[in-house]
């Protein structure tokens, strides 16, 4: 008797203990409601890059409801035209209500995380004052220093006067406080340079001292600080920059390869992320995408890479290169790529928007001038959206462009720029006579290695 009142009071303690036993939650809620909505759908994107997490649908009333899993980080809320900042973390469900015909100042988030994102508005709005006034990089090192110290200090005075942050939380925002101040003196030379007109300003020597204590292998810090990851990114990036010299290789491979043997497979993988871009513009493809492919863990990555790589294989030198057909033209009618065989084409993709673009329109026009008699066309391809059309038209004129000035028939997804992988601009692509690839990543008009490769030619 006694032993099964025992056996009875052990199943008892077992039922209770499953009763307490709480799942780990992963997710975030959010919840709310826009009042005045233009549109029936609500966009949640990453902060960092823009990209929509998830569509939500506004129902009549204006309330909507989501769940984000693995949900810790910034958040972008867009309606329409408007947008808006959020913070989660799993576990959180906070109800977020606006007006959309006033949509910043009517915001009110409650709930569980309220407090975390009502820090972060007052944290923004504090980081929003430092930009009146001087700018601090025209100042000298002693007072930018000062200066910095000072933003830094503000901002933690934030995290310990807002109320209800758990300690943990705390640790993180005064860490990404410092990795902030330290990320401004890493830019002050070069910006420096810019904002005060001298450059050939160098940082004193013990300017970055403080730098030197930052362990760049924490995993931690840079899953949770973006300005840490930038540090370590800058880190790297030197060592590349050096690497680059001393091997005579570009710059864009000598960063995979200093990249390549990182112990930590998290900030390994991350750096790799930023150098996919890489393989679309690099001399070396084969050695490129096998330095990536051996050293990136990631088999999201290395599919998008993997994918470069059997697109950019097609456009190879000595390939013939994809078509344009029906081009506009800015002189009048439509061109097509056909048209021009016979002739060496140097084909400049660019947009009126690309800065680095435009600052390339004086060399391109003296390049021009230079071979004008030559059996070569300089071709010029806008990516221009449809919005930008007038201002296409008119920029032509008012730079005076000359060769043949074309506009893609559908920006950057047109079939000739999606061929050649054009993930930025400018590019500049040589064809020969025939029609095939010389170079789909061709020295800039402003680079002296052009006219070499064109006196080789012609």
């Amino acid at each position: 008797m006694k032993k099964s009142i025992y056996v009875l009071g052990i199943a008892i303690i077992s039922l209770a203990s499953c009763k307490t036993e709480s799942t780990p939650v992963d997710y975030a809620v959010i919840t709310g409601k826009i009042n005045n909505a233009s549109t029936t759908e609500l966009i949640i994107a990453s902060f960092n890059d823009r990209k929509a997490i998830d569509t939500v649908a506004i129902a009549a009333d204006g309330t909507f409801t989501d769940t984000i899993v693995n949900a810790k980080g910034h958040y972008a809320i867009v309606n329409d035209k408007n947008r808006a900042d959020i913070y989660l973390e799993e576990g959180f469900n906070i109800a977020f209500n606006a007006d959309a015909t006033d949509f910043n100042k009517s915001i009110v988030i409650t709930g569980n995380g309220a407090v975390e994102n009502n820090f972060f508005t007052a944290k923004k709005e504090k980081e929003n004052s430092f930009r009146n006034g001087t700018n601090p990089y025209t100042l000298d090192e002693a007072a930018f220093k000062e200066e910095m110290l000072s933003q830094k200090n503000a901002l933690n005075a934030i995290v310990d006067t807002t109320e209800g942050l758990t300690e943990e939380f705390k640790k993180e925002q005064k860490n990404d406080n410092n990795y902030n101040y330290l990320v401004s003196l890493s830019n002050f030379e070069r910006y420096h340079q810019h904002y005060a007109k001298k450059p050939e300003f160098k940082v004193s020597e013990n300017f970055l001292a403080e730098l030197d204590a930052v362990d760049i292998n924490n995993e931690n810090d840079f899953s949770k600080s973006s300005a840490y990851k930038s540090l370590v990114a800058t880190h790297y990036g030197k060592i590349a920059a050096k690497k680059a010299e001393k091997d005579s290789i570009s710059y864009d491979l000598a960063m995979l390869k200093t990249v390549a043997p990182i112990k930590s497979e998290t900030i390994r993988n991350s750096l790799l992320k930023d150098a996919i871009f890489g393989i679309t513009v690099t001399d070396n493809l084969e050695e490129y995408y096998n330095t990536f492919i051996s050293a990136s863990t990631d088999e999201e990555q290395n599919k998008t890479v993997k994918d470069y790589y059997t697109k950019l294989k097609a456009v190879e030198k000595g390939n013939p290169s994809p078509k344009f057909i029906g081009y506009e033209n800015h002189a009048g009618g439509k061109t097509s790529l056909e048209d021009l065989k016979g002739k060496y084409v140097y084909i400049d993709v660019w947009a009126t928007w690309c800065g680095p673009c435009i600052a390339e329109i004086p060399a391109l026009k003296e390049t021009e001038k230079a071979y004008h008699n030559k059996n070569i066309e300089f071709v010029s391809i806008s990516v221009d959206r449809p919005d930008a059309y007038n201002k296409w038209k008119q920029m032509v004129v008012d730079k005076e462009l000359g060769g043949v000035q074309l506009i893609a028939d559908n920006n950057f997804e047109s079939d000739f720029i999606q061929d050649y992988v054009i993930q930025g601009i400018p590019k500049f692509i040589l064809l020969d006579t025939e029609g095939n690839i010389v170079n789909a990543n061709a020295p800039r008009p402003s680079d002296p290695k052009l006219k070499e490769v064109l006196n080789s030619l012609l």
